[in-house]
């Protein structure tokens, strides 16, 4: 498995290694990854925010360079528990927050059910209302343990092709391996298919009544060509907060850092500068 060595940090949680790093100077932001992806997905933004912010990268247990054992739930319920308690760990009362993915779900929950407070949370392109899950999610989530034995090669083919549909502008070489190593070997395949068996609606629907309590600024961003998440969500996000804003990204799909990088940093910099 390719692991990332640029997380220079392990934290020891419950019986998992949590790696994590940070880097550069200003008010703490804490970037939040989803799935199957790392915070491999955020570096090139997080080095740019890095001028003017300490920027907290970290994996979550069962993803990246953070331990997969498979006796450890890795579900949303125990992340957001576990990004409460990062914070505390880290000394951070108060951070900027941005989230993607079901990264969203993760500080959603720490933030209405674990006592965490942010400076500001960005909510980008994320897991928060239900209905939530691809086809190919629910029939993974269905036959798991039958996913799990696949060929190496008939799964690395699935993964591959799972994961392009999240890109509207296409994927090159070097960010389709990033994406696809931390699940090609045979751990990553069974933690693969793992959190998608332990994703469930019941750790969105527990929060999303709470969703108007939150008294943070908050700003939702969408791409506008997100196959997985519709952009619709956004506007129905925002309702539910009713002092969110909103601003969809033209010509990006669901991986907005590959597809429109420039236009998501140049965005989430506006957004930090003015909280």
């Amino acid at each position: 498995m390719q692991i990332d060595e640029s997380l220079t940090h392990v934290l020891a949680w419950r019986g998992r290694s949590v790696h994590w790093q940070s880097f550069g100077e200003g008010p703490a932001l804490v970037l939040l990854h989803g799935t199957p992806w790392s915070s491999a997905l955020w570096r090139p933004i997080a080095e740019a925010l890095s001028t003017q912010f300490t920027v907290y990268l970290w994996d979550m247990p069962g993803y990246g360079s953070s331990s997969k054992d498979p006796s450890h739930p890795v579900d949303l319920g125990l992340q957001g528990e576990l990004f409460a308690e990062l914070l505390d760990l880290w000394g951070l009362e108060r951070p900027h927050v941005v989230a993607h993915d079901f990264g969203g779900a993760v500080a959603l929950r720490a933030r209405l059910l674990h006592g965490a407070a942010y400076a500001s949370l960005c909510l980008v392109d994320v897991v928060a209302l239900s209905p939530w899950g691809s086809p190919f999610f629910t029939l993974v989530k269905e036959h798991a343990a039958v996913f799990e034995q696949l060929p190496a090669a008939v799964h690395r083919g699935a993964i591959e092709a799972y994961i392009r549909g999240a890109s509207h502008a296409g994927l090159g070489a070097d960010d389709l391996a990033m994406l696809i190593e931390p699940w090609a070997d045979s751990e990553g395949q069974a933690a693969f298919y793992r959190q998608i068996a332990q994703a469930d609606e019941r750790f969105t629907d527990e929060v999303e009544p709470l969703y108007g309590t939150i008294t943070e600024p908050v700003h939702i961003v969408w791409g506008n060509e997100d196959t997985w998440i519709p952009s619709d969500r956004a506007q129905r996000l925002s309702d539910s907060i009713p002092h969110a804003t909103v601003t969809l990204i033209g010509g990006a799909g669901h991986l907005i850092q590959l597809d429109a990088p420039a236009a998501l940093a140049a965005e989430l910099t506006r957004w930090l500068s003015a909280v």
